[in-house]
Protein backbone atom coordinates (compact mmCIF):
# COMPACT_ATOMS: atom_id res chain seq x y z
CA UNK A 1 0.00 0.00 0.00
CA UNK A 2 1.66 3.20 -1.14
CA UNK A 3 1.73 6.18 1.21
CA UNK A 4 -0.40 8.37 -1.03
CA UNK A 5 -3.12 5.69 -1.23
CA UNK A 6 -3.13 4.84 2.49
CA UNK A 7 -6.64 4.78 3.92
CA UNK A 8 -8.76 3.16 6.61
CA UNK A 9 -11.26 1.71 4.17
CA UNK A 10 -15.00 1.99 4.78
CA UNK A 11 -15.20 1.25 8.52
CA UNK A 12 -13.28 1.16 11.79
CA UNK A 13 -14.36 -1.95 13.68
CA UNK A 14 -11.07 -2.76 15.43
CA UNK A 15 -7.31 -2.31 15.53
CA UNK A 16 -6.36 -5.98 15.13
CA UNK A 17 -6.00 -5.85 11.36
CA UNK A 18 -4.67 -2.31 10.94
CA UNK A 19 -1.08 -1.85 9.82
CA UNK A 20 1.51 0.24 11.63
CA UNK A 21 1.24 2.76 8.78
CA UNK A 22 -2.54 3.04 9.23
CA UNK A 23 -2.22 3.49 12.99
CA UNK A 24 0.44 6.18 12.56
CA UNK A 25 -1.74 7.88 9.95
CA UNK A 26 -4.63 8.18 12.43
CA UNK A 27 -2.38 9.45 15.23
CA UNK A 28 -0.65 11.94 12.93
CA UNK A 29 -4.01 13.15 11.61
CA UNK A 30 -5.25 13.68 15.18
CA UNK A 31 -2.38 16.05 15.96
CA UNK A 32 -3.62 19.11 14.02
CA UNK A 33 -7.18 18.54 15.27
CA UNK A 34 -6.09 18.97 18.90
CA UNK A 35 -5.81 22.72 18.42
CA UNK A 36 -9.47 23.11 17.40
CA UNK A 37 -10.60 22.23 20.92
CA UNK A 38 -8.49 25.08 22.33
CA UNK A 39 -10.10 27.79 20.21
CA UNK A 40 -12.80 30.22 21.27
CA UNK A 41 -14.97 28.93 18.41
CA UNK A 42 -14.44 25.18 18.34
CA UNK A 43 -15.73 24.37 14.88
CA UNK A 44 -14.52 23.80 11.32
CA UNK A 45 -16.68 22.91 8.27
CA UNK A 46 -14.94 19.63 7.45
CA UNK A 47 -18.04 17.40 7.72
CA UNK A 48 -20.68 19.98 6.86
CA UNK A 49 -23.60 18.21 5.19
CA UNK A 50 -22.74 14.80 6.69
CA UNK A 51 -25.26 13.10 8.98
CA UNK A 52 -23.92 10.84 11.72
CA UNK A 53 -26.03 8.58 13.94
CA UNK A 54 -24.71 7.67 17.39
CA UNK A 55 -26.36 4.32 18.11
CA UNK A 56 -25.63 3.39 21.72
CA UNK A 57 -27.09 0.16 23.07
CA UNK A 58 -24.96 0.34 26.24
CA UNK A 59 -24.54 3.08 28.80
CA UNK A 60 -21.70 5.49 28.07
CA UNK A 61 -20.55 8.92 29.20
CA UNK A 62 -17.02 9.66 27.96
CA UNK A 63 -17.20 7.80 24.64
CA UNK A 64 -20.64 9.07 23.62
CA UNK A 65 -19.96 12.68 24.57
CA UNK A 66 -16.49 12.57 23.03
CA UNK A 67 -17.94 11.41 19.70
CA UNK A 68 -20.63 14.09 19.89
CA UNK A 69 -18.02 16.79 20.47
CA UNK A 70 -15.87 15.44 17.63
CA UNK A 71 -18.81 15.39 15.22
CA UNK A 72 -20.05 18.86 16.14
CA UNK A 73 -16.57 20.38 15.98
CA UNK A 74 -16.35 19.07 12.42
CA UNK A 75 -19.83 20.59 11.68
CA UNK A 76 -21.64 17.27 11.10
CA UNK A 77 -25.35 16.88 11.77
CA UNK A 78 -25.78 14.36 14.59
CA UNK A 79 -28.60 12.13 15.81
CA UNK A 80 -28.31 10.30 19.13
CA UNK A 81 -30.23 7.07 19.69
CA UNK A 82 -30.16 4.80 22.74
CA UNK A 83 -31.70 1.34 22.94
CA UNK A 84 -34.27 2.51 25.51
CA UNK A 85 -35.45 5.23 23.13
CA UNK A 86 -35.58 3.13 19.98
CA UNK A 87 -37.75 0.41 18.44
CA UNK A 88 -35.25 -2.18 19.71
CA UNK A 89 -37.34 -2.33 22.89
CA UNK A 90 -40.25 -3.38 20.64
CA UNK A 91 -38.25 -6.25 19.18
CA UNK A 92 -36.74 -4.60 16.10
CA UNK A 93 -33.43 -6.10 14.98
CA UNK A 94 -30.18 -4.15 14.78
CA UNK A 95 -30.08 -4.44 11.00
CA UNK A 96 -33.69 -3.28 10.59
CA UNK A 97 -32.97 -0.29 12.81
CA UNK A 98 -29.90 0.59 10.74
CA UNK A 99 -31.65 0.05 7.39
CA UNK A 100 -34.45 2.38 8.43
CA UNK A 101 -31.84 4.97 9.33
CA UNK A 102 -30.17 4.37 5.96
CA UNK A 103 -33.51 5.12 4.28
CA UNK A 104 -33.24 8.59 5.84
CA UNK A 105 -29.92 9.03 3.98
CA UNK A 106 -27.35 9.00 6.77
CA UNK A 107 -23.60 8.89 6.17
CA UNK A 108 -22.06 7.27 9.27
CA UNK A 109 -23.06 5.16 12.25
CA UNK A 110 -21.15 5.11 15.54
CA UNK A 111 -22.28 2.01 17.41
CA UNK A 112 -21.78 0.69 20.94
CA UNK A 113 -23.29 -2.72 21.57
CA UNK A 114 -23.08 -5.45 24.18
CA UNK A 115 -22.55 -8.21 21.63
CA UNK A 116 -19.03 -8.91 20.39
CA UNK A 117 -18.93 -8.55 16.62
CA UNK A 118 -21.99 -6.28 16.41
CA UNK A 119 -20.05 -3.47 14.70
CA UNK A 120 -18.64 -5.76 12.00
CA UNK A 121 -22.04 -7.42 11.56
CA UNK A 122 -23.57 -4.02 10.88
CA UNK A 123 -20.69 -2.79 8.70
CA UNK A 124 -21.12 -5.77 6.37
CA UNK A 125 -24.81 -5.00 5.87
CA UNK A 126 -25.10 -1.25 5.33
CA UNK A 127 -23.24 1.08 2.93
CA UNK A 128 -22.71 3.84 5.53
CA UNK A 129 -19.38 4.08 7.36
CA UNK A 130 -19.47 2.22 10.69
CA UNK A 131 -17.31 3.09 13.69
CA UNK A 132 -17.10 0.70 16.62
CA UNK A 133 -17.51 2.54 19.93
CA UNK A 134 -17.13 -0.72 21.87
CA UNK A 135 -18.68 -4.14 21.21
CA UNK A 136 -18.96 -6.72 23.96
CA UNK A 137 -15.60 -8.17 24.96
CA UNK A 138 -14.19 -7.63 21.45
CA UNK A 139 -12.64 -4.19 20.85
CA UNK A 140 -12.89 -0.48 21.57
CA UNK A 141 -10.67 0.90 18.79
CA UNK A 142 -10.95 4.64 19.39
CA UNK A 143 -10.11 4.15 23.08
CA UNK A 144 -7.06 2.16 22.00
CA UNK A 145 -6.07 4.93 19.60
CA UNK A 146 -6.39 7.70 22.16
CA UNK A 147 -4.31 5.65 24.59
CA UNK A 148 -1.62 5.25 21.91
CA UNK A 149 -1.68 8.99 21.21
CA UNK A 150 -1.42 9.86 24.91
CA UNK A 151 1.52 7.53 25.42
CA UNK A 152 3.24 8.92 22.31
CA UNK A 153 2.67 12.49 23.53
CA UNK A 154 4.51 11.78 26.79
CA UNK A 155 7.02 9.07 25.84
CA UNK A 156 7.67 9.54 22.14
CA UNK A 157 7.77 6.61 19.67
CA UNK A 158 6.25 3.41 21.04
CA UNK A 159 8.91 1.12 19.59
CA UNK A 160 10.52 -0.79 22.48
CA UNK A 161 8.38 0.88 25.17
CA UNK A 162 7.16 -1.43 27.95
CA UNK A 163 3.43 -1.10 28.61
CA UNK A 164 1.57 -3.17 31.19
CA UNK A 165 -2.22 -3.38 31.28
CA UNK A 166 -3.37 -3.99 34.84
CA UNK A 167 -6.73 -5.25 36.04
CA UNK A 168 -9.74 -6.99 34.52
CA UNK A 169 -8.23 -8.17 31.24
CA UNK A 170 -10.81 -10.92 30.72
CA UNK A 171 -13.81 -8.63 30.23
CA UNK A 172 -11.96 -5.69 28.67
CA UNK A 173 -12.38 -4.64 25.04
CA UNK A 174 -10.02 -1.75 25.85
CA UNK A 175 -7.27 -4.24 26.72
CA UNK A 176 -7.63 -6.01 23.39
CA UNK A 177 -7.47 -2.83 21.33
CA UNK A 178 -4.47 -1.67 23.35
CA UNK A 179 -2.66 -4.97 22.89
CA UNK A 180 -3.22 -4.99 19.12
CA UNK A 181 -2.24 -1.35 18.64
CA UNK A 182 0.77 -1.36 20.96
CA UNK A 183 2.26 -4.54 19.54
CA UNK A 184 1.76 -3.37 15.94
CA UNK A 185 3.70 -0.19 16.76
CA UNK A 186 6.54 -2.15 18.35
CA UNK A 187 5.85 -1.83 22.07
CA UNK A 188 6.40 -4.66 24.51
CA UNK A 189 3.11 -5.52 26.21
CA UNK A 190 2.37 -7.23 29.51
CA UNK A 191 -0.83 -7.90 31.41
CA UNK A 192 -1.24 -8.12 35.18
CA UNK A 193 -4.08 -9.21 37.42
CA UNK A 194 -5.61 -12.21 39.12
CA UNK A 195 -5.71 -15.40 37.06
CA UNK A 196 -9.50 -15.37 37.31
CA UNK A 197 -9.53 -12.12 35.30
CA UNK A 198 -7.12 -13.24 32.58
CA UNK A 199 -8.22 -14.56 29.18
CA UNK A 200 -7.32 -18.23 28.58
CA UNK A 201 -3.99 -17.67 26.79
CA UNK A 202 -2.70 -14.06 26.97
CA UNK A 203 0.73 -15.34 25.94
CA UNK A 204 -0.73 -16.21 22.52
CA UNK A 205 -1.48 -12.50 22.05
CA UNK A 206 2.21 -11.78 22.59
CA UNK A 207 1.87 -10.60 26.19
CA UNK A 208 4.09 -11.20 29.20
CA UNK A 209 1.95 -12.16 32.20
CA UNK A 210 2.45 -10.84 35.74
CA UNK A 211 0.35 -11.96 38.70
CA UNK A 212 1.88 -9.44 41.12
CA UNK A 213 1.46 -5.73 40.51
CA UNK A 214 4.87 -5.04 42.10
CA UNK A 215 6.51 -7.06 39.31
CA UNK A 216 4.57 -5.12 36.68
CA UNK A 217 5.64 -1.79 38.17
CA UNK A 218 9.28 -2.87 38.27
CA UNK A 219 9.11 -3.87 34.57
CA UNK A 220 6.93 -1.18 32.99
CA UNK A 221 7.40 2.28 31.52
CA UNK A 222 3.62 2.74 31.31
CA UNK A 223 0.68 1.30 33.26
CA UNK A 224 -2.80 1.28 31.78
CA UNK A 225 -5.07 0.51 34.72
CA UNK A 226 -8.48 -1.06 34.06
CA UNK A 227 -11.50 -1.14 36.30
CA UNK A 228 -13.23 -4.28 37.48
CA UNK A 229 -16.22 -4.65 35.15
CA UNK A 230 -18.61 -5.74 37.86
CA UNK A 231 -21.58 -5.47 35.50
CA UNK A 232 -20.11 -8.34 33.45
CA UNK A 233 -19.40 -10.55 36.46
CA UNK A 234 -21.65 -12.95 38.32
CA UNK A 235 -19.36 -13.25 41.31
CA UNK A 236 -16.39 -15.35 42.31
CA UNK A 237 -13.74 -13.51 40.28
CA UNK A 238 -12.15 -11.73 43.28
CA UNK A 239 -12.57 -12.28 47.05
CA UNK A 240 -13.70 -8.69 47.65
CA UNK A 241 -13.06 -5.18 46.35
CA UNK A 242 -11.02 -4.39 49.44
CA UNK A 243 -8.89 -7.49 48.93
CA UNK A 244 -8.44 -6.65 45.25
CA UNK A 245 -7.14 -3.20 46.18
CA UNK A 246 -4.77 -4.67 48.74
CA UNK A 247 -3.20 -7.12 46.27
CA UNK A 248 -3.52 -5.48 42.83
CA UNK A 249 -4.41 -1.84 43.43
CA UNK A 250 -2.05 0.81 42.00
CA UNK A 251 -1.00 3.03 44.90
CA UNK A 252 1.58 5.77 45.47
CA UNK A 253 3.44 3.48 47.83
CA UNK A 254 3.86 0.91 45.09
CA UNK A 255 4.83 3.50 42.47
CA UNK A 256 7.48 4.95 44.76
CA UNK A 257 9.33 1.64 44.48
CA UNK A 258 9.47 1.84 40.68
CA UNK A 259 12.97 2.07 39.15
CA UNK A 260 11.77 4.69 36.62
CA UNK A 261 9.14 7.41 36.22
CA UNK A 262 5.98 5.52 35.28
CA UNK A 263 3.15 6.96 33.22
CA UNK A 264 -0.32 5.97 34.48
CA UNK A 265 -3.39 5.78 32.24
CA UNK A 266 -6.98 4.74 32.96
CA UNK A 267 -9.79 4.57 30.38
CA UNK A 268 -12.49 5.37 32.94
CA UNK A 269 -14.79 5.22 34.68
CA UNK A 270 -12.52 4.78 37.69
CA UNK A 271 -13.31 2.80 40.81
CA UNK A 272 -11.20 4.90 43.17
CA UNK A 273 -9.81 2.89 46.03
CA UNK A 274 -10.21 -0.37 44.10
CA UNK A 275 -7.95 -0.63 41.03
CA UNK A 276 -6.39 2.81 41.52
CA UNK A 277 -5.97 5.06 44.55
CA UNK A 278 -7.05 8.70 44.36
CA UNK A 279 -3.56 10.02 45.05
CA UNK A 280 -2.36 8.19 41.92
CA UNK A 281 -5.33 9.18 39.75
CA UNK A 282 -4.83 12.83 40.67
CA UNK A 283 -1.04 12.72 41.01
CA UNK A 284 2.01 13.49 38.91
CA UNK A 285 2.13 10.07 37.22
CA UNK A 286 -1.42 10.38 35.88
CA UNK A 287 -2.30 11.45 32.32
CA UNK A 288 -5.95 10.40 32.65
CA UNK A 289 -7.40 13.79 31.74
CA UNK A 290 -5.00 14.02 28.79
CA UNK A 291 -6.59 10.81 27.54
CA UNK A 292 -10.03 12.44 27.63
CA UNK A 293 -8.76 15.48 25.69
CA UNK A 294 -7.01 13.27 23.13
CA UNK A 295 -10.17 11.23 22.70
CA UNK A 296 -11.91 14.10 20.94
CA UNK A 297 -8.96 14.69 18.57
CA UNK A 298 -8.63 10.99 17.73
CA UNK A 299 -12.33 10.67 16.99
CA UNK A 300 -12.21 13.78 14.82
CA UNK A 301 -9.35 12.17 12.90
CA UNK A 302 -11.24 8.89 12.41
CA UNK A 303 -14.39 10.70 11.24
CA UNK A 304 -12.35 12.87 8.87
CA UNK A 305 -10.46 9.93 7.36
CA UNK A 306 -13.53 7.70 6.91
CA UNK A 307 -15.30 10.61 5.23
CA UNK A 308 -12.53 10.64 2.62
CA UNK A 309 -10.27 13.28 4.13
CA UNK A 310 -6.63 13.13 3.11
CA UNK A 311 -4.08 12.88 5.95
CA UNK A 312 -1.70 15.36 4.32
CA UNK A 313 -4.50 17.95 4.15
CA UNK A 314 -5.55 17.69 7.81
CA UNK A 315 -3.63 20.86 8.67
CA UNK A 316 -5.55 22.79 6.01
CA UNK A 317 -8.80 21.20 7.18
CA UNK A 318 -8.05 22.37 10.70
CA UNK A 319 -7.89 25.92 9.40
CA UNK A 320 -11.29 25.54 7.81
CA UNK A 321 -10.00 25.15 4.26
CA UNK A 322 -11.34 22.53 1.87
CA UNK A 323 -10.01 19.06 2.69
Amino acid sequence: MSEERLSLGKDLVGLEHLSAEQLQMILDTAEPFKEISERRIKKVPVLRGKTIVNLFFEASTRTRISFEFAEKRLSADTVNISSSGSSVVKGETLVDTARNLEAMRIDMVVIRHGASGAARFLAERIPSNVINAGDGWHEHPTQGLLDLLTIRDHRGPLQGLKVCIVGDILHSRVARSNIYGLRTLGAEVAVCGPRTLMPPSPEEMGCTVFTHVEEAIEWADVLNVLRLQLERMEGGYVPSLREYNRIWGVSSRRLEAAPRDILVLHPGPMNRGVEIDSDVADGDHSVILNQVTNGVAVRMAVLYLLAGGQPEKAEAAKQGAES
